[in-house]
Parts: C-alpha cells; structure tokens; sequence
C-alpha cells in the first residue's frame, strides 16, 4: 500500500515559506540527505505523526482556487487565535467566495467552522476549527 510522504509546496522563497511553515505547524527541518542537498524539507518532530512538506522553488504563479490544498486543524485551540497567530506569522486572510451562506442545515456544532487563509506565498489553505 502506498502513503503520503511528502507535500511539495511551489514557492519562490523557499527560505521565507520554510520558516513560515515551520512555525505554522511547529516541524524541524530535516537534515540534508547528501552533500549539496539544499532543499527545505519540514518534517513532524520526533514521536508526531504527520506528513513531510517540502519547499519546491517554482515561478509558477499561486492558483486562486487550488485543485489542491492544505487543511489545518487548530486542534485545542480557538480557531479566531489560531488564525491570528498564522497571520502574524505572515499568512493572510483570504475573501474567499466559497463560504456557506445558507442556514446550517446540520444539527448544531456538527459542521466545521474553517477559514481560508493564504502563506507567504499566495499558497491557499484551510484552518478548521478542532474539536474542543
């Protein structure tokens, strides 16, 4: 069976968005593999389970509605704090046109709250609130 190792992330400053994620999800850098290996690859600390994220320098512009993103949890913390601290990290808030607005048809605090946000890059992702 095969498993998810690694994300690969475009970005122009690998540096810049290899900080940021670094803080954002609390990984280490790994190690380099071999001489000249001077890729940014985030991984879980030891003992965390999680996949892998890589800084792929890419001048390919970010996409504004991905096909593919991230999702966050803010786990135990409230999801407003959460978002406040990634964007002092230096993500941004992003208008995203895609929020319900209907009635919640799920029976209350079934249905994820989640707020759209940008990296340092433009990447987009999801912060959802965790279970508290």
């Amino acid at each position: 069976m095969t498993r998810i190792s690694q994300i690969s992330l475009g970005v122009t400053d690998d540096k810049r968005a290899g900080e940021f994620w670094r803080q954002a999800l609390g990984y280490v850098r790994r190690p380099p593999r071999y001489a000249g290996d001077d890729w940014i690859v985030l991984e879980p600390p030891p003992g965390v389970s999680g996949s892998a994220i890589a800084m792929d320098v890419s001048e390919s512009p970010a996409e504004r509605f991905p096909r593919i993103h991230l999702d966050l949890t803010a786990d135990d913390r409230d999801l407003n704090e959460e978002v406040d601290r990634l964007v002092a990290l230096g993500a941004r808030r992003v208008d995203w046109p895609h929020y319900p607005t209907d009635a919640d048809p799920e029976p209350p605090g079934t249905r994820l709250r989640y707020v759209v946000l940008a990296d340092t890059e433009g990447n987009v992702f999801c912060v959802e609130e965790g279970a508290r």
